[in-house]
């Protein structure tokens, strides 16, 4: 998003605005995601320790650090790599056109769909977001929405290394819900 609405020559107020919304609604979802999860969940939880994934990776760690860093990078970066390129691949079968035509006036409807193109794990989404707002089609409020539920590759990551798959579905699913509330309200407070 960034290096875009830079090149494009959007003001830095805009973009500081941007900035500190995304970093505001950060602070307020975290903090009711903190609050719920000690109020009804007892850190019956467990961390996912290093040792743990060492383990299911085979990379023997004890062998020294630089080997397993580079075992896991490389096992990582192809991990991402292949799955960056099929969604590369089917973002352009799809075409930005389509995406522009599914994205209606209507800022629940703009909103539930930004969100969900956030959730494409690579810097696609973001792009697409950012052009999508600054060719008008989107609002200022649907694209922050949109770009709140982009992580990266980390939602790839969270897959890859974290075997429990119904708190991987629950995070991915806070994140959209927080993407499309977040949108919603902005698009009633931002004029």
């Amino acid at each position: 998003m960034l290096p875009i609405l830079l090149s494009e020559g959007v003001s830095g107020s805009l973009i500081l605005k941007i900035l500190g919304i995304k970093i505001l609604i950060g602070m307020i979802a975290g903090s009711i995601i903190d609050l719920i999860l000690n109020r009804f969940y007892k850190k019956t939880t467990q961390n996912n320790k290093i040792e743990s994934i060492c383990e299911h990776d085979h990379c023997h760690c004890e062998e020294g650090i630089w080997k397993s860093a580079v075992k896991h990078t490389i096992n990582v970066f192809i991990f991402i790599f292949i799955i960056s390129l099929l969604l590369n691949i089917a973002i352009e079968y799809i075409g930005e056109n389509r995406l522009v035509g599914l994205i209606s006036d209507k800022p629940i409807i703009s909103a539930l769909i930004a969100a969900l193109i956030g959730l494409i794990p690579n810097c696609a989404s973001s792009v697409i977001l950012t052009e999508l707002y600054l060719s008008n089609v989107l609002s200022l409020a649907i694209m922050i929405g949109g770009l709140l539920v982009n992580a990266g590759v980390g939602l790839i990551v969270l897959f890859k290394v974290n075997h429990n798959q119904k708190e991987n579905i629950k995070i991915v699913l806070g994140l959209y819900l927080i993407g499309v509330i977040s949108a919603i309200i902005l698009q009633y407070l931002i004029a």
